[in-house]
C-alpha cells in the first residue's frame, strides 16, 4: 500500500512538473496577447440622460451612469445662436462636441434661466435609427459601412445577433470589412420628412431634441442633439484623454530637433559610414551643380507659343525598352488602385490594418502626434497585442518638426503626447525606429505594407492634415512588385537599427511572397544618395513626349524640369500643370508664383488648385509616375523617395479619371500673371539651395 502511494505521489509530481514545463514553454513561445474586440455589448451601465438645457451659447447635461450622477457642458455651434432658420434646406454633416465635466452643486441655479431641451431615450433612438439607416447598412455577414462625423470615423454594422452597432472605425472587429462609405449629405434631404414625422409621433413640438443613443464603446457618442430650425446635428462625444497625453510643452520640439541633429552627426555616422558619406557627397555635388545651373540664362522664345499639335503619343514600347536599359533592370508587375483624398485612403487603410493577420510595416516621413495619428497608433498598439508583428519607421527630423505644428482644425481640447515613439511603444509590442538625418538629408518615403501582400505608396503621412485638411493621393499596390517594396522597407529598417549600414549583410535578400501573382508592368523608381532616377526619367519623359504632359505637384521649384517643359510646349505639346498657392511652407509660395508666371508666359496652361494639394503625380504621353517625390531639389536629388510608374493604359486612364480630370475641373486656370515682389528673386535664388 505504501509502495502504491509512493508511485502515485511520484506520478502526480511528474504530472505537475510536465504541466509547469508546458506552461513555461507556452509562455516563452506564445506570449499572452489581448483578445480582439468582440461583438458583445459592453457590460458598463448605460449613459442615461436625465435632463438637458441650452443657453449662453452652450448646452448643459445631467446624466446618470449606474448609481452616479454626472454633469457636462459644451459649446454649441455658432449657427444655433443666430436665431435665424438655416439658409440651406438640408442638414449639415454632424458636428462633434466633447463633453466637459462640470460640478453639479449649482445645477438648479445654473439652469434656472436656460431653455430645456426635450430628451428621448435609447429605445426612441433605436426606432428612428432603423428608419434612417436600414437601407444603408448591409446585412451581409461580416460587412459594414464607414461613416465620417466631423473628426470621428465610425463603422456601422449589424452584428451576428442582428443588432445594429456603431463603433469607431479603428475599433471595427477584425473579422469585418468595409463594404462602402456612406456620405451623409446625400441622404439628409430624404431623412428630413422621416425625422419630422418621428418627432410629431413622439409629441415633440420644440425646434430641438436630444437622444440617448446607448453608445458605450471607447470614443462613444452617447448623446445626439438635433435642431430642426438651424438644420444642425451635434454629436456629444464622451472622450477621455489618454494617460500619455500631457499637452504641449513650449519649445520642446526645438530642443528635440537639436538633440536629434546632434545624434545624426555623431554615433549615427559611425554606424552608417557608407550612407553618410554618400549623403554628404550628394549634397556637396548637387550644390555645385545647382550653382552651375544658376549661371544658365532663362530660355527666351520670340512670339507666342505655337498651337497644340495633333502629334501621335510617344511609342511606349520603345520608352519601356529605354527604361530597362537606363535602369539596368526590367519592370516588375502588379495592379494599382488610386485612392484620392484622406477619406478614401484612411478608410481603406484602417480596414486592412484591422484585418491584418501577420504583419504591418509602416514607413513614413511623418508620424504626427495629433488626434488622427494617435487613433492610428491606438489601432496599431491593439493589433500588436493581438499577435500581429507591427513595425513603424519614421523620419526623425520630419516627425519632430511636424509635432511642433498644429492643424487649424485640431480640437482646442486636444492634448498631444510628448513623444510619439514612447506613445506607440507604451503598453504594446509595436517596434519603432527613427531614421537619422546626417547632413540634414531625410527619408521622405511613404509606404505601408500589410501582411507582405498589400502595399500603399504615395504622398500621405500619418496625421490630421492628410486625413481631413489636404488634397492628396495614395496608391494601393498588389502583385510581385510588392516584394520590392518589402525589400526597400527591410533595408531601411535595418539601417535605422543598431547595426546601421552593416545590417545590409542580413537584409539584402528577402523572400518573394508575391512572385506567382499576375498584373501589368509597373516599376519602382527612386531618389537615393547618388541616384537621381526620378529626376532623370521624368526629364527624359518630358523631352520625348509629343502629345501631352499633365503634372500635379505641391512644390514645383526645379529650374531644369521647368526649362524642359517650356521646350516641350514650344514644339506643340499640350502641357498642363496643377499647383496650389496654399502650402505648408510659407516662403516656397513665392517660388511657385514665379514658376507659374514663367509657365503662363511660355504657353503652359497653369491651374491653381483651391486649397492645398499635396498630390504628386504626372502623366507623360501615357506613362504615369506617382509617389512621394516633389519636383524640388530635396526630392529630386537629396532625400530618399519612391515613385511607382507604369505605361499600362488601364492604370493611366484610372489616374486621369480619379485625379487629373476632377482637379482640372475644380481648379482655376491662370489667365493673368501674379504680381511679383522685388524680394521674390532673392527668395528664389536662395530657395534653389534649400528646397
Amino acid at each position: 500500500m505504501v509502495i502504491l502511494r509512493t508511485i502515485h505521489f511520484r506520478l502526480t509530481c511528474y504530472r505537475v512538473l510536465i504541466c509547469l514545463a508546458l506552461v513555461l514553454l507556452s509562455a516563452c513561445s506564445n506570449p499572452e496577447v489581448e483578445p480582439p474586440i468582440d461583438e458583445s455589448i459592453p457590460a458598463d451601465p448605460l449613459f442615461i440622460l436625465l435632463d438637458a438645457y441650452k443657453g449662453n451659447e452652450q448646452y448643459f447635461l445631467r446624466y446618470r451612469r449606474g448609481e452616479t450622477i454626472y454633469y457636462a457642458a459644451g459649446d454649441l455651434p455658432l449657427e444655433l445662436n443666430t436665431g435665424q432658420p438655416a439658409a440651406h434646406g438640408n442638414y449639415d454633416v454632424p458636428v462633434v462636441a466633447s463633453m466637459g465635466r462640470r460640478k453639479g452643486e449649482s445645477w438648479e441655479e445654473l439652469t434656472k434661466n436656460l431653455i430645456p431641451v426635450p430628451v428621448l431615450d435609447v429605445q426612441d433612438w433605436a426606432a428612428l435609427r432603423e428608419r434612417l439607416f436600414a437601407e444603408l447598412v448591409p446585412r451581409t455577414p461580416n460587412h459594414g459601412v464607414a461613416v465620417s462625423f466631423d473628426r470621428v470615423d465610425y463603422f456601422f454594422f449589424y452584428d451576428k445577433s442582428g443588432n445594429f452597432r456603431a463603433r469607431r472605425l479603428i475599433d471595427m472587429p477584425p473579422w469585418y470589412s468595409v463594404a462602402g462609405h456612406v456620405d451623409l449629405r446625400e441622404h439628409f434631404a430624404d431623412w428630413q420628412p422621416v425625422l419630422q414625422q418621428f418627432l410629431q409621433e413622439s409629441g415633440i413640438e420644440s425646434e430641438d431634441v436630444i437622444f440617448s443613443t446607448g453608445d458605450l464603446d471607447q470614443g462613444s457618442i452617447p448623446f445626439l442633439y438635433i435642431n430642426t430650425r438651424s438644420k444642425l446635428i451635434v454629436l456629444v462625444q464622451y472622450d477621455e484623454l489618454a494617460e500619455t497625453t500631457v499637452g504641449a510643452v513650449p519649445g520642446l520640439h526645438v530642443l528635440q530637433s537639436f538633440w536629434h541633429v546632434f545624434q545624426s552627426h555623431t554615433y549615427t555616422i559611425l554606424m552608417r559610414p557608407f550612407t553618410s558619406i554618400q549623403s554628404l557627397l550628394s549634397v556637396v555635388s548637387d550644390t555645385a551643380v545647382e550653382t552651375g545651373r544658376g549661371l544658365i540664362p532663362d530660355l527666351r522664345f520670340d512670339g507666342p507659343a505655337p498651337p497644340v499639335a495633333d502629334h501621335p503619343v510617344m511609342d511606349r514600347t520603345d520608352w519601356e525598352d529605354y527604361l530597362d536599359k537606363a535602369l539596368g533592370r526590367t519592370a516588375s508587375s502588379g495592379e494599382l488602385e488610386f485612392l484620392v483624398d484622406g477619406e478614401k485612403f484612411f478608410t481603406r487603410f484602417i480596414d486592412v490594418l484591422a484585418s491584418a493577420k501577420d504583419s504591418i510595416d509602416i514607413r513614413a516621413y511623418i508620424f504626427d502626434n495629433d488626434d488622427v495619428a494617435l487613433n492610428i497608433g491606438e489601432l496599431l498598439k491593439r493589433r500588436s497585442r493581438e499577435g500581429v508583428n507591427v513595425r513603424v519607421l519614421f523620419d526623425g527630423l520630419g516627425t519632430i518638426a511636424a509635432s511642433g505644428e498644429q492643424s487649424d482644425t485640431l480640437p482646442g481640447t486636444y492634448r498631444a503626447p510628448l513623444s510619439i515613439k514612447n506613445y506607440l511603444e507604451k503598453d504594446s509590442k509595436v517596434e519603432v525606429r527613427k531614421s537619422q538625418n546626417p547632413w540634414l538629408t531625410g527619408d521622405h518615403v511613404k509606404t505601408m505594407i500589410i501582411d507582405k501582400k498589400i502595399a500603399f505608396l504615395g504622398g500621405m503621412n500619418i496625421g490630421r492634415e492628410y486625413r481631413y485638411d489636404w488634397h492628396d493621393m495614395m496608391v494601393e499596390v498588389r502583385g510581385p512588385v510588392v516584394d520590392r517594396i518589402n525589400r526597400e522597407f527591410q533595408i531601411a529598417w535595418g539601417r535605422a537599427g543598431i547595426f546601421g549600414d552593416f545590417s545590409y549583410i542580413f537584409n539584402w535578400k528577402t523572400k518573394n511572397r508575391n512572385a506567382g501573382l499576375g498584373g501589368y508592368p509597373v516599376r519602382l523608381i527612386y531618389t537615393k544618395p547618388g541616384n537621381d532616377e526620378i529626376y532623370h526619367l521624368q526629364r527624359d519623359a518630358i523631352l520625348r513626349s509629343q502629345r501631352y504632359i499633365y503634372i500635379e505637384n505641391a512644390y514645383f521649384t526645379d529650374d531644369a524640369l521647368l526649362r524642359a517643359l517650356i521646350v516641350a510646349r514650344r514644339r506643340g505639346v499640350d502641357v498642363r500643370v496643377i499647383i496650389p498657392l496654399e502650402t505648408d511652407r510659407g516662403v516656397i509660395t513665392r517660388n511657385i508664383i514665379l514658376a507659374a508666371n514663367t509657365m503662363l508666359a511660355q504657353g503652359i496652361r497653369v491651374y491653381i488648385y483651391p486649397g492645398f494639394s499635396h498630390a504628386k503625380a504626372a502623366i507623360f504621353d501615357g506613362w504615369a509616375s506617382v509617389g512621394s517625390a516633389n519636383l524640388d531639389r530635396l526630392s529630386l536629388h537629396i532625400n530618399q523617395e519612391i515613385n511607382i510608374a507604369t505605361s499600362e493604359p488601364v492604370a493611366v486612364q484610372a489616374l486621369m479619371d480619379s485625379l487629373f480630370e476632377p482637379d482640372f475641373a475644380k481648379s482655376r486656370e491662370l489667365t493673368e500673371p501674379f504680381e511679383e515682389r522685388w524680394t521674390d528673386r532673392i527668395v528664389e535664388m536662395f530657395g534653389d539651395y534649400l528646397f
